[in-house]
């Protein structure tokens, strides 16, 4: 018995040695190291805490922006996407100058893109990921991380485009071809280096066709055949132009 709390006793005093790390006499620069090797240790919800405590205490130190930046990271390593972004945001507003912006930048955009959900559900975050990584382009061209913007920014507007086509498959089957045709051409227009742009315009002309609308049709399979030569539905689109030019000759 007296060797099971002498075992205790010392977990204890062992666990509150390692736990308990006096900062109040350290400098600027020695809390700062210690909160980043808390947050390097994966241990995100006190470097959280120690890097509030920095920025508070050290107001107008050279360390503000590194615990600001460190501080914007442990909320996003924690999942704490929307904090995290307003961390980040904080950095490139209030510290313009700092060496860590264009990584925020990034991050911004990141915590926006992991915001980003379903193509069915609202895309708001998916918007805003894109217009931060836009930003990141536009202000940091030579930045090794412009790949992968580009990349994501890329995969963002698929997504997008995926929603408009989406809702102009659910307006045609509920017969509203107006709507439809809109929401095709949105797809069109704003999405046309996408995959389903090919697939709005294929669409597009099988709903004018169906409608009766011939020669918009034709006007819209003379786009298709320029702007899409080596999509799979090549043939199947000259073999319509072929019968609609034959009946607008016949109706003549």
């Amino acid at each position: 018995m007296r060797q099971l709390l002498l075992i205790f006793l010392f977990g204890v005093l062992f666990f509150s040695c390692s736990s308990s790390i006096d900062t109040v006499n350290m400098s600027s620069q020695e809390r700062l190291d210690y909160a980043i090797s808390l947050y390097n240790d994966e241990d995100y919800e006190l470097s959280v805490t120690e890097f509030q405590a920095i920025i508070l205490q050290y107001p107008g130190n050279a360390v503000i922006d590194d615990a600001q930046y460190y501080l914007a990271m442990s909320r996003f390593k924690r999942g704490e996407l929307i904090l995290a972004a307003f961390e980040f945001s904080k950095l490139i507003k209030n510290m313009p100058v700092s060496e860590f912006v264009p990584q925020a930048q990034f991050m911004l955009a990141e915590s926006y893109y992991e915001l980003s959900p379903d193509y069915s559900l609202d895309q708001r975050y998916t918007k805003k990921a894109i217009e931060e990584y836009q930003a990141f382009l536009d202000f940091f061209p030579a930045n090794p991380s412009v790949p992968e913007a580009e990349k994501k920014i890329h995969e963002l507007n698929e997504k997008l485009a995926q929603k408009e086509f989406n809702n102009a498959l659910i307006y045609e089957k509920l017969e509203f071809y107006i709507a439809a045709l809109k929401y095709y051409d949105t797809v069109l227009e704003v999405y046309h280096d996408t995959k389903f742009a090919p697939m709005a315009s294929y669409n597009k002309i099988n709903l004018l066709i169906a409608r009766n609308r011939s020669r918009d049709a034709l006007d819209e399979i003379t786009k298709f055949l320029q702007r899409y030569p080596s999509d799979q539905r090549v043939k199947e689109i000259e073999g319509l132009k072929n019968s609609l030019e034959n009946l607008l000759s016949a109706s003549k």
